[in-house]
């Protein structure tokens, strides 16, 4: 069972409903420790005290705010919880908007909500139901860690899932990564548009969607571990600096993609266009 990172309550106008938030997601990363590499002990981070010189432990640390360089006010945990703020004790939903509507870059970790006892079963339901038939998201405010914070809550089966949002200001403006225009023909525009049906599945489902870095690194501690050689790097394709023919690449791409899902590998006829066609420029979709 996850362990709870929160507990509050869903504030939906007059009706609240009692929770605990737990993780979504789990990470299976494999760690390592910072070692000397003279002799492979463990190099550990201390928490030191600069004033008196000696390493603390954790039950002598608190949170202050510098004001000065010489000036730290003392903040605790406590006067945080206590917070004359609606969001310091509820996840407070302000709005519904359609899911289509948040830009995807705005969405950050995820934690499901869980229904705090029995009496919470009720309400917790009729809130997951009432976002499921309305097909929206709810959009809340919250207020963990020392901030507070932007939210969408949706429905994940029978679950209730609430999602860190980032706010406008911490959306990195992207006009300068923008690329300058240029020409495209019709041709290779409708080639890519192949590929995509090529590649378009309903599911991320298979091998492909493994995480084959960590199972790298599995083997490589492995064949370390039994003193034989690391498995040896496959042949990779070289990327070119520079892409010498993109109607080409295109279509080797879409026979490719044809192979891996057992299909024919031969290269349709396309229409032949006399003249170029400039791509519309697509605006960004905004939240």
């Amino acid at each position: 069972m996850p362990r709870t990172i929160w507990a509050g309550a869903i504030s939906f106008g007059l009706v609240s409903v009692p929770i605990l938030v737990v993780s979504a997601t789990e990470d299976h990363s494999i760690r390592f420790h910072l070692v000397h590499l003279d002799d492979m002990s463990r190099v550990r981070l201390r928490k030191y005290c600069e004033l008196e010189d000696r390493e603390v432990t954790a039950g002598e640390i608190g949170k202050g705010y510098p004001l000065t360089k010489d000036a730290v006010i003392p903040v605790t945990d406590e006067e945080l919880r206590e917070l004359p703020l609606p969001t310091a004790k509820a996840i407070e939903l302000v709005a519904f908007v359609p899911a289509e509507r948040i830009d995807p870059i705005r969405i950050g970790e995820g934690y499901y909500l869980q229904a705090d006892g029995q009496v919470a079963a009720k309400p917790y339901t009729l809130l997951r139901q009432a976002l499921e038939r309305s097909s929206k998201v709810a959009i809340a405010k919250y207020a963990w860690s020392g901030r507070e914070r932007l939210g969408l809550l949706r429905v994940r089966d029978e679950a209730i899932v609430l999602h860190a949002l980032r706010w406008d200001d911490e959306i990195r403006d992207r006009s300068e990564l923008t690329p300058e225009q240029v020409e495209l023909t019709n041709e290779e525009i409708d080639e890519a548009e192949l590929l995509i049906d090529s590649l378009t599945r309903d599911d991320l489902e298979g091998p492909e969607f493994t995480d084959r870095y960590t199972e790298a690194v599995a083997e490589l501690i492995e064949a370390k571990r039994e003193g034989r050689e690391p498995p040896a790097v496959g042949e990779e394709q070289a990327l070119t600096e520079q892409v010498v023919d993109l109607m080409a690449a295109l279509e080797e791409s879409v026979a490719k993609a044809r192979i891996s899902r057992g299909e024919e590998a031969a290269v349709h006829e396309m229409p032949k266009k006399k003249t170029a066609k400039k791509a519309a420029a697509r605006k960004p979709h905004s939240a």
